[in-house]
């Protein structure tokens, strides 16, 4: 019993920090209509400068404040100078975006080096706590918690503002919202810092969860996140929570019981999922047109 809890709050942890890549992912393309295959650069980004940062402060919470304002700044830079010139050509998208990926991710190297990056939890959250026989590590608790506090957040963002409101319907019918008077650009540029900053939060926070942080790691999960998102449904950052958490759990189980195919269980389900419903688990018909 005690196994299968520690494999599943690995999976959960593992699926927030899923989550918090792929629901900026999810919105930017739902409501900007753009494959930004750069985002796990700013994961990456994310993840280099807020343990930089920790490192030689020696305070996690300025790690994580780093981090957040350096993927803020540079999803900025991104939205103006690279996306914004190819609005509205899927083409030209995936191609600037996938260099912008690649570049970002050798600009790692040089500032920070090609070696690996050794990170540790604050001494605050090392450890376990033993619940009836049951140890549970304090770091993975931590990320499910943050996790679910961003997810609180988005909800409450899209559902409960104005801000909210014009987001949503932006998703639906961008045409129609800017028709109203409403400065659509702006919008796209803070649905944009804001995924950008969510991004960077999940890198720095995935530091300590491995141990070690290198340069692929921007493509690793960018990949993850194209993957909870196909999953969820375009657009959805409720279905992008579900689909973050099948992912990682399903992911956890797989490497533990059956190593060999772990690559391919992602892949697998997002291929099962499509076939019985190609709009995704949250999306609609609409999402993937």
């Amino acid at each position: 019993m005690e196994m299968f809890i520690n494999i599943t709050i690995n999976g959960l942890a593992t699926g927030m920090l899923i989550f918090l890549l792929a629901a900026g992912l999810t919105l930017i393309f739902g409501l900007m209509d753009v494959l930004n295959f750069a985002h796990g650069a700013l994961f990456l980004w994310g993840a280099y400068a807020g343990i930089w940062t920790y490192t030689t402060s020696g305070s996690f919470i300025f790690g994580i404040i780093a981090a957040i304002v350096a993927c803020c700044i540079l999803g900025y830079l991104l939205e103006r100078f690279i996306v914004k010139p190819v609005y509205g050509n899927h083409i030209q998208q995936i191609l600037i975006t996938l260099g912008a990926m690649l570049v970002l991710s050798e600009l790692v190297k040089v500032v920070w080096g090609p070696n690996i990056i050794h990170a540790r939890a604050p001494e605050w959250l090392r450890g376990s706590w033993e619940i009836g026989g049951i140890f549970l590590i304090k770091y993975r608790v931590f990320i499910i918690i943050v996790g679910l506090i961003v997810f609180a957040g988005l909800l409450f963002l899209l559902n409960r503002t104005k801000l909210g409101l014009v987001v949503r319907a932006g998703v639906m019918d961008k045409e129609m919202v800017q028709a109203l008077g409403i400065n659509i650009r702006k919008v796209f540029l803070f649905v944009f810092i804001l995924g950008a900053g969510m991004a960077g939060l999940g890198g720095m926070l995935f530091g300590p969860y491995s141990g070690v942080i290198y340069a692929e790691i921007g493509l690793e999960y960018g990949i993850l996140a194209f993957i909870v998102v196909v999953i969820g449904g375009m657009g959805s950052v409720l279905g992008s929570m579900i689909a973050a958490l099948l992912v990682g759990i399903l992911g956890s189980y797989a490497a533990y019981f059956l190593p060999e195919i772990a690559l391919a269980v992602n892949f697998l389900l997002m291929i099962f999922i499509l076939v019985f419903k190609p709009s995704g688990i949250m999306g609609m018909k609409e999402a993937l047109k």
